[in-house]
């Protein structure tokens, strides 16, 4: 069976209950999300009005559940977001933006994440019998179907790129992070107190397992995300934005910001969620004491280990026992879990290693089945793992790459530029972003957010960039006065 912390997945589509129907109010809050995003879009700064159309939709839409159109890919909260906002900038803007960054190997990975499907459906024709049950073969219809999925999830990515790569845009996502935490912890502690319940009373249906939102003696919040890993990782950014505006606002506000990051860490305490308890152990000191090269730089050095950890995995040069002895010494119960994760992994490595070069593909074949029934025996909580033996070494290059590449084209600019040429809050959301893809190894957070923020910092470098070669500002996105919700 499926671990209790893995959500349905568009990459396996392979959930093992149905998937859990709202009530009416969940489908009419999908269907007029494009409504609220042109309000945005209309009453804010373009920046502002894509950052909360994003972070909107993530926080208040329903999980889970998704609009099933014929033809095309189904309309989640995540698919909501990113196509209203979308439709925002063509019909309500009129304004175009380049689906190219200016390196040609950010050109070449959205070419191959976009193309790589279609070879993993030609090398998965075959279907996969069990005596109960068979996993189906591959058509040219799933290939269609994943390409559209993956172009929507690149939108915010394109999105950010265009209109977040101003000093003042990263501002604006830092802010936003805080004023969104602060907006989302009353529902959090709500939840912490009396067990996640809003989901169910407002949207019908709860999300998860129940037995999931029981940790550590009392409840995590699941409110409207997927899971309590979701809740505890977005608690976190909100945190360490909070933490930035602490360290580099003028002294006057900086007592009031204090107050905010001591709270916005109660809220993470009452999460109890320990891996981002931990994250925000090493970034509280990176973000408060290291200059802004430096933090850009170990934001790369993150992304690396992350990019390069399926082929560490692969050589057993991850010294997995190690850090399993360590987890089991500080909590017998969590090292337990871990323990499980990482001898499923181990599995998922072997039969990832059978199809390496595209994947398994969809329906769940690039996992493991009981040999008689059909039923999936293992657990694919990673979002590594789960990409790997989706589409192979060529989805994961393609995925992970475009995630990193902005980071590290930051990190050459760093190494080029004078310190002070960086901003302090596109570092911010460089570690954040860094620290995201880290928590992708044991979890799958990757959200449209994520790919809001790479592409902010793929905009971020290219202007860096831009100014050092001709020595003028660069021609990015720029915030106008306006009325918004901060």
């Amino acid at each position: 069976m499926l671990s209790p912390d893995q959500t349905h997945h568009p990459k396996t589509d392979a959930r093992p209950d149905p998937m859990p129907v709202g009530n009416a109010l969940a489908f009419f809050m999908l269907a007029i999300w494009p409504v609220v995003s042109w309000i945005f879009f209309t009453k804010m700064p373009p920046a502002r009005a894509l950052i909360w159309t994003i972070l909107g939709a993530y926080m208040l839409l329903p999980p889970v559940v998704a609009i099933d159109l014929p033809l095309v890919p189904d309309i989640d909260k995540y698919a909501a977001g990113s196509l209203a906002a979308l439709v925002a900038v063509l019909f309500l803007l009129r304004k175009r933006f380049g689906l190219w960054p200016d390196a040609m190997l950010g050109r070449g990975l959205i070419l191959l994440y976009l193309i790589s499907p279609f070879a993993t459906v030609m090398t998965n024709t075959d279907p996969i019998w069990f005596p109960e049950r068979t996993l189906p073969a591959l058509r040219l219809y799933d290939s269609l179907a994943v390409v559209g999925t993956q172009f929507i999830a690149l939108i915010p990515f394109f999105l950010g790129r265009r209109f977040l790569g101003s000093e003042q845009a990263m501002r604006a996502l830092v802010v936003a992070l805080v004023v969104a935490g602060l907006i989302y912890s009353l529902p959090m502690l709500l939840e912490a107190r009396i067990s996640p319940q809003l989901n169910l009373w407002v949207y019908g249906f709860f999300q998860h397992d129940f037995s999931q939102a029981i940790r550590f003696g009392g409840f995590r919040p699941f409110v409207f995300m997927p899971h309590g890993l979701w809740v505890a990782f977005f608690a976190l950014m909100c945190f360490i934005a909070a933490v930035t505006l602490f360290r580099i606002g003028p002294a006057a506000a900086r007592p009031r910001y204090l107050v905010l990051a001591l709270y916005l860490l109660v809220v993470l305490l009452y999460c109890r969620s320990a891996g981002p308890l931990i994250y925000a152990l090493l970034l509280v000191p990176m973000v408060t004491l290291l200059s802004r090269r430096m933090q850009v730089l170990l934001a790369g050095l993150m992304v690396l280990v992350v990019i390069t950890y399926p082929l560490l995995r692969g050589l057993h040069l991850v010294p997995v026992d190690d850090i399993l002895n360590l987890a089991l010494g500080l909590n017998p119960e969590r090292g337990a879990s871990l323990q499980f994760r990482i001898l499923n992994e181990e599995l998922l490595l072997d039969r990832a290693a059978e199809r390496p070069w595209f994947g398994w593909g969809l329906y769940g074949r690039g996992l493991m089945h009981d040999p008689i029934t059909g039923q999936i025996n293992v657990i694919a909580d990673g979002g590594w793992i789960i990409t790997l033996g989706t589409f192979g070494w060529a989805g994961y290059i393609a995925e992970f790459g475009l995630l990193a590449l902005p980071i590290l084209l930051l990190a050459r600019e760093a190494l080029r530029q004078p310190g002070s040429a960086l901003s302090p809050f596109a570092c911010a959301v460089a570690l954040i972003l860094a620290v995201n893809l880290v928590d992708l190894l044991p979890n799958d957070t990757q959200i449209p957010f994520t790919w809001l923020m790479a592409g902010a910092v793929l905009g971020y470098a290219e202007a860096l960039r831009a100014r050092w070669k001709s020595g003028h500002l660069p021609a990015a996105a720029q915030l106008q006065p306006g009325r918004t919700v901060l």
